[in-house]
């Protein structure tokens, strides 16, 4: 429920710092903020029959308006993180020190969470009081402790040493992606490399991971994975990461703190991809010259007649478009597979309809 004029005044102010000659990629500042207002001043959206009109706040679901929320978050917390530069404390989420300090604020979640150390309790719950009166929007909920949960990691102070490892919520059932679903199979692999790569980003301890890999093998073979294609799974993602000690529990002190911090460290694939698009200006128009020399094909997958449809349409295609002379021969054939509509896709109508979103007037 950030007000949106102040979060239209601190884009602005933003903009200001950090545009060059006035401009930000080519669009000039005032461009930028008329096509804020516009999109926020338009967001509207359906009822029981009506449509309304957002007149306070931002729909939780607009790109832009999770923009703004960071905004004018960023510029509302630069006296909290001063303070904590001044006193040698650490603000965000890499901690270490005795005591462990949870703030959050509401409404806006992912974005709202803060870390933070101290070890003085009364000084800085006075700035959070401050803090508190600074914007009538914003509200604090605070959490103290020495072993505390933020999002999905539980971080411990042992002696002055710091500890992390996967913070499991009690009220969450066992449950995934069940091996019986009507998915492409490497969807199911990705799911346990998915699930082994956040508990070792996640526990900092050896023991910590090997109590949470014993979890994810429980939790997979309750939801139907055969034993022997977990056991293949993990094997195949230990050797990879030239960890394979891992797997035959031997003595790994030495093995998991190397393969502990590789992994966290390791970007993405979307993320390395952001990097380049900003470093380069030209990539954008070099992906989509790459993208013309490529043909992509997607189908439906499931279990019964469709499960060899990959094989032999790249036979087809082999045999029939890449002859020599062929004007194919520089084209890649890339397919892929959708999944079929759940029940919440089949069941759950959000587009409002046509007769409301035609002016009756009209």
């Amino acid at each position: 429920m950030i007000p949106r004029d102040g979060a239209v005044a601190a884009l602005g102010r933003f903009l200001t710092r950090h545009a060059q000659d006035g401009k930000i990629n080519g669009m000039t500042i005032d461009t930028i903020m008329k096509m804020a207002r516009l999109v926020l001043n338009t967001n509207c959206f359906a009822f029981e029959n009506k449509y309304y009109q957002q007149i306070r706040g931002g729909g939780m679901g607009s790109p832009l308006r999770m923009i703004l929320a960071n905004i004018y978050m960023f510029e509302w917390e630069q006296p909290l993180i001063e303070h904590q530069i001044l006193h040698k404390e650490l603000y965000g989420r890499y901690v270490l020190s005795s005591l462990f300090f949870c703030v959050s604020y509401d409404k806006y979640r992912y974005i709202d969470d803060v870390f933070m150390t101290t070890n003085s309790w009364n000084q800085l719950n006075i700035l959070l009081n401050r803090m508190e009166k600074k914007d009538e929007n914003i509200r604090i909920t605070r959490s103290m402790g020495s072993t505390i949960a933020f999002l999905d990691v539980l971080i411990s102070n042992d002696h002055g040493q710091l500890k992390t490892s996967v913070f499991h919520k009690p009220a969450v059932e066992p449950y995934l992606l069940p091996y019986s679903s009507e998915h492409p199979r490497h969807t199911h692999c990705n799911t346990i490399k998915g699930a082994l790569l956040r508990a070792i980003r996640l526990c900092s301890q050896v023991e910590d991971f090997d109590q949470d890999r014993l979890q994810i093998e429980l939790k997979l073979l309750l939801n139907g994975y055969p034993l022997k294609f977990v056991t293949k799974q993990f094997q195949r993602f230990f050797v990879e990461h030239n960890a394979s000690m891992l797997i035959l529990e031997q003595p790994n002190e030495m093995i998991y703190p190397a393969l502990h911090s590789k992994l966290l460290a390791q970007v993405s694939r979307r993320q390395k991809q952001c990097v380049e698009l900003i470093a380069n200006d030209n990539s954008l128009l070099q992906q989509q010259q790459r993208d013309r020399s490529k043909l992509t094909v997607h189908f439906t997958f499931d279990s019964g007649a469709m499960l060899k449809f990959k094989q032999e349409l790249r036979r087809l295609w082999e045999n029939y478009y890449t002859y020599p002379g062929s004007p194919m021969n520089n084209v890649r054939l890339q397919i892929g597979t959708w999944s079929n509509k759940s029940r919440c896709q089949l069941l759950v109508k959000k587009k409002p309809p046509k007769n409301l979103l035609v002016d009756p007037a009209l």
